[in-house]
């Protein structure tokens, strides 16, 4: 489940940042190497669990479906915030920039 959260993600972002690809001012492409690189560590992992376990491999516990489930969300909410913190510092339109100048000149 952490891989098929992540590759989702993965995908949405890529289809996001293709769309505005010419304009790129809300750095989504760091957002899809995010999750792309996620999607990469998640498989490799299941490709080293599958090997260990075999045929268990595809047919998990309920319990076990909903933990990997949230932690997929868990690693899909983390590059959210890695990536809001990184267009807050960026301010590729100048938002926070004018909102400090206003407040301090107010």
């Amino acid at each position: 489940m952490t891989l098929l959260t992540t590759v989702y993600a993965a995908i949405i972002c890529t289809v996001l940042w293709y769309r505005n690809a010419p304009k790129s001012q809300m750095n989504i492409g760091i957002l899809c190497w995010m999750y792309w690189g996620a999607s990469l560590m998640w498989f490799i992992d299941a490709l080293f669990e599958y090997i260990e376990i075999r045929e268990a491999y595809f047919a998990p516990a309920p319990a076990d479906m909903l933990n990997d489930f949230y932690l997929g969300l868990s690693v899909v909410a983390l590059g959210l915030i890695i990536w809001l913190v990184i267009l807050l510092i960026k301010d590729p339109k100048g938002i926070v920039k004018a909102a400090l100048f206003k407040r301090n000149a107010g």
